[in-house]
């Protein structure tokens, strides 16, 4: 028998509620987002942005949170934050983020939500804090002490969620265990001062994880990534200097090709195809031929979103009031939940 916090719990959980989303998407709330630590690329893409843009046209309450606080977790400089802000904004709503319709603010501009922190670190030990994956990983790619911030990253992560009644969270398996300590804060919370708090679960993605041009972890510090912000020029250029291998005959071997493999990965995610088949179809064609095919697969597919993408560019008021308004709305709603936290435990006065 798998035991509740099990990935198999959680994958049969996320497909019931896959199943039952296009049924009663109103009983839903989905609150997902991202770090601006720099530009949004096509890993971001296709993991993550596809599929809030899915369950914004089923008509889920959708929310996305532009983490400005969590850079400082693991680096001491906001060099470009605003830069990095603004852009994302532009990329969500040149991807078909609808402004109408999902709710985009920062985490700095909702002060009654971080408030969360002080009560909901009362339901949290630090064992089940230090235990965290991503709190050990990021520690560790840190080279830093561990510092209070980073330590109480999966409990901030709780107040993202649960500010706005957040249920479901769009995730990869690897981020199960902020879900899970989400989850338990809670039902925590809600045993021991009242019911203010849904429960919460993973959505299970079931997009394959895009490697980066050279068979590595998509990352822009490694140099590997396409950036939504680049153009079709710059996407060829950044195609045509990756490092495939000396092996003319083109094959789809993640293992042992891990560059030609992940261009034929990015290729077959662009058009709907198997890398294996697009490796048959080039053959003896080599590496040039490859990149050519992959260049076009990539251009043609990402030319909608460029276009929408320039146009946005040329209006930053727009870009800047549809921060506004969101930080607005989700101020309202952070005082809103804070109020019925107070209320729960007694402390309005």
């Amino acid at each position: 028998m798998p035991n509740e916090g099990s990935y198999e719990v959680a994958l049969r959980r996320s497909d019931a509620i896959q199943a039952d989303l296009p049924q009663h998407p109103e009983s839903y709330t989905m609150l997902t987002g991202d770090r601006p630590t720099g530009r949004l690329h096509m890993g971001h893409y296709f993991g993550t942005l596809v599929e809030r843009v899915r369950l914004q046209g089923l008509g889920v309450r959708t929310n996305v949170i532009i983490a400005d606080y969590q850079v400082i977790t693991d680096r001491d400089s906001t060099d470009h934050i605003r830069d990095n802000v603004y852009n994302m904004v532009i990329d969500y709503l040149a991807c078909g983020i609808d402004p109408s319709k999902t709710m985009i603010f920062t985490h700095s501009s909702v002060p009654e939500a971080n408030q969360l922190m002080l009560p909901f670190l009362s339901l949290v030990t630090e064992a089940e804090m230090e235990r965290n994956p991503t709190v050990k990983a990021e520690q560790a790619a840190s080279g830093h002490a561990l510092t209070g911030l980073l330590l109480t990253y999966p409990v901030h992560q709780a107040c993202d969620i649960l500010f706005c009644k957040g249920n479901i969270v769009p995730v990869g398996r690897d981020q199960l265990p902020h879900i899970e300590i989400t989850s338990k804060i809670a039902r925590r919370f809600n045993e021991r001062y009242g019911k203010v708090f849904p429960d919460v679960a993973g959505l299970l993605t079931s997009t394959p994880l895009l490697p980066g041009l050279d068979g590595r972890k998509m990352s822009k510090s490694y140099g590997n990534a396409i950036s939504l912000c680049m153009s079709a020029e710059e996407t060829a250029r950044l195609i045509k200097k990756s490092k495939t291998d000396s092996e003319r005959n083109i094959t789809f071997d993640p293992e042992g090709r891990p560059g030609v493999s992940a261009l034929l990965t990015t290729a077959g995610i662009c058009t709907g195809r198997d890398p294996k088949e697009i490796a048959d179809e080039i053959g003896m064609g080599g590496s040039g031929q490859l990149k050519r095919y992959v260049t076009e697969a990539v251009n043609d597919y990402f030319a909608p979103i460029r276009e929408r993408r320039h146009e946005i560019e040329g209006n930053l008021d727009y870009v800047r009031d549809v921060l506004s308004d969101g930080n607005a709305r989700a101020r309202a709603i952070a005082q809103d939940t804070l109020g019925e936290v107070r209320e729960a435990m007694g402390m309005s006065y």
